[in-house]
């Protein structure tokens, strides 16, 4: 199992979906079988790519950074910075399970919006 190589192409699979490619980021980085856990996206790699050319059509002014990536076994978790429009930020963490062949197949997803007011000094990164 290659840490190195699922790290780089859960990134690579989920900036490419992001901005506004989901058929190439499925095309190249998942398998035959995609499990989607994040109940506002359909199941399936159908779901996957209706869902992220929604979001395109709709914010194109979108923008992610990827702060953290951790692998390990079969898993990959991404933690992330994302900006909409009116400048509405969010944080996410993704995690994606790969299959015996190096493809992505399954992912789970926790988002939430970043507060205008804390009660620390603290960032969310």
């Amino acid at each position: 199992m290659d840490l190195k190589k699922h790290k780089e192409n859960a990134i690579a699979f989920y900036k490419m979906a992001y901005e506004g490619n989901p058929r190439k980021a499925v095309e190249l980085y998942v398998g035959d079988k995609y499990i989607q856990h994040n109940p506002d996206v359909a199941d399936g790699l159908s779901g996957f790519v209706e869902y992220f050319e929604r979001m395109q059509a709709d914010y194109p002014e979108k923008s992610i950074e990827f702060v953290r990536c951790i692998a390990e076994d079969d898993l990959v978790a991404l933690h992330t910075h994302q900006i909409w429009p009116n400048n509405d930020q969010y944080v996410t963490m993704d995690f994606f399970r790969f299959d015996e062949n190096g493809k992505i197949c399954e992912h789970w997803d926790a988002i939430q919006q970043i507060p205008k007011k804390s009660a620390n000094p603290n960032t969310m990164y």
